[in-house]
């Protein structure tokens, strides 16, 4: 029967004592690796919890939680008037077109003028100015859909297109 055991000779003992300190020195870089890593983090949660003060991460979380409530309920009140005020602002004045005209044949230049002042809803007025060398005389006019239930005058209508067109011009521009 044969044994088992070798001999173990000096050249055996070399790499194994190669081997070993091959892996003593892997030890070592990851045990140097492992460290950096643990100082980073370590690093990075001091930071997280100066944050914290007195109070503990279950009050920090509660606390944030209730400023996001407050910030979303100002976002909803802030919402509701930006809507009120956008109502408001159909009814106010966005269109406008003024005519310039000669009212009478003996005038030199053109001193008279139709204004059209509208809201959205083509609704609003038109004003007409008739200047002439003894008088100046003012007309208005209610206009609602972009019509009046009074007889516009060619210059009225004018402004009343021009408003419109303006306003079109403004609206694709922008």
């Amino acid at each position: 029967m044969g044994s088992v055991f070798r001999t173990i000779t000096v050249e055996d003992l070399a790499i194994f004592t190669i081997i070993n300190s091959l892996m003593i020195l892997i030890v070592l870089f990851m045990n140097l690796a492992n460290r950096s890593r643990f100082k980073w983090l370590k690093g990075r949660y001091v930071k997280f919890m100066s944050g914290a003060g007195e109070g503990n991460m279950e009050q920090l979380i509660e606390e944030c939680l209730k400023q996001v409530n407050e910030v979303k309920q100002k976002n909803r009140e802030i919402e509701n008037q930006i809507n009120h005020i956008e109502r408001n602002l159909l009814q106010a004045i966005q269109k406008v077109g003024i005519i310039r005209f000669n009212a009478f044949e003996n005038m030199g230049g053109d001193f008279s003028f139709s204004i059209a002042l509208l809201d959205s809803n083509d609704n609003g007025i038109v004003m007409t100015v008739l200047h002439s060398r003894e008088n100046s005389s003012a007309y208005a006019k209610p206009i609602i859909g972009g019509k009046s239930r009074y007889t516009l005058s060619a210059e009225e209508i004018q402004a009343i297109e021009q408003a419109r067109k303006n306003h079109l011009e403004r609206f694709y521009k922008d």
